[in-house]
């Protein structure tokens, strides 16, 4: 509502209009898409346009299979369901590419992580890019999401699923968010710096998307949503919590990483340890903190591998080399401790 109503000018929305901050605030869960599927009912609705983050946008591919479901319901059996509303997507945060993807996000609280739905149905029919609408854009949504947009591309081009033309868009969504990112840390977080950047930061969010959407993400947003759904730690956060730590483990592992190490150390201007160098300059977009700082426990360290492992698969599925629950452990107990 508060990105919205200031564009109409004192105007009532000429539509059926619902606000997503009505059912919570933060990433969509249950209870929020249960309660706004209700609250549309029967209405007979042709087209959504979803105006927002990655919550809204996530919520409204979920309204395109029409009335009747539940959030649940729409998770397992969304596959087999017809699309049966248009959707237009207008992205006001430059993270998760959500209006390019065939994919939505949700916690399902009962089960303590979060689940993804990947269908065609899901693809928006219009994407609509207005970098105005960031103008207002808090910096902490701000600099996590647009960390979520790096990994997106940074995941997307080392995935088994990759292929020219999706490494073409990572590729350029990553050369246009370091460079930005330098200028924006070397102005202190100057918020005109950061809105004169804004344009290539949406548009690096949706290259990215582009990217992800067909080559997929792997082990950084797998591990990642156990985070998210117990500690509520917003999603772009919660993947750059674990984001170096994975890619490590990768190459621990014997994954060939030379050509996204090659493009990071060449926008980074670096040489040797181009994790550490990227480290770094994130760590000046939005700082970092030990897992246990969320409340991450020993327990929690013994149960989020098994979790992931059975929740997880979409994801853990794309990734260059395959990770043991053990390896998947070591990752969390590299993050409860930020040196």
């Amino acid at each position: 509502e508060y990105v919205l109503m200031p564009h109409l000018k004192g105007e009532q929305p000429p539509c059926f209009t619902v606000f997503q901050e009505k059912y919570g605030a933060g990433e969509p869960n249950d209870g929020m898409i249960d309660g706004i599927i209700n609250e549309i009912g029967d209405r007979e609705i042709d087209r959504i346009i979803a105006i927002g983050g990655g919550t809204i946008l996530d919520i409204a591919k979920l309204l395109v299979f029409g009335s009747g479901h539940t959030c649940e319901e729409l998770f397992t059996k969304g596959k087999d369901l017809p699309k049966v509303r248009t959707l237009i997507a207008v992205p006001t945060t430059c993270g998760t590419g959500s209006e390019v993807t065939g994919i939505a996000i949700a916690e399902i609280r009962s089960l303590h992580t979060k689940l993804g739905l990947a269908t065609p149905q899901l693809f928006p029919d219009e994407a609509v890019l207005i970098p105005d609408l960031l103008a207002t854009l808090p910096y902490s949504v701000f600099a996590a999401s647009s960390i979520d947009a790096l990994i997106h591309a940074v995941e997307a081009y080392v995935s088994i699923n990759s292929n020219p033309y999706t490494d073409a868009f990572a590729y350029e969504a990553i050369k246009r968010i370091v460079p930005a990112y330098r200028k924006v840390v070397d102005s202190k977080l100057d918020r005109t710096v950061i809105n004169q950047y804004m344009e290539d930061f949406l548009i690096a969010s949706n290259m990215a998307g582009i990217a992800f959407g067909n080559a997929g993400c792997g082990a950084v947003h797998a591990l990642s949503y156990p985070i998210g759904a117990n500690f509520h730690v917003p999603h772009g956060k919660a993947n750059y919590l674990v984001f170096v730590a994975c890619f490590r483990k990768y190459k621990e592992k014997g994954a060939d990483l030379t050509e996204i190490e090659a493009i990071l150390a060449n926008l980074l201007g670096v040489e040797g340890d181009v994790w550490a160098a990227l480290e770094q300059l994130l760590d000046g977009i939005l700082e970092r903190a030990p897992l246990e700082t969320f409340g991450m426990t020993a327990q929690h360290l013994e149960e989020f591998p098994d979790t992931v492992l059975k929740n997880q698969q979409r994801l853990l599925k794309n990734m260059p080399v395959q990770l043991s629950e053990e390896d998947i452990r070591s990752i969390y107990a590299a993050c409860m401790e930020v040196k």
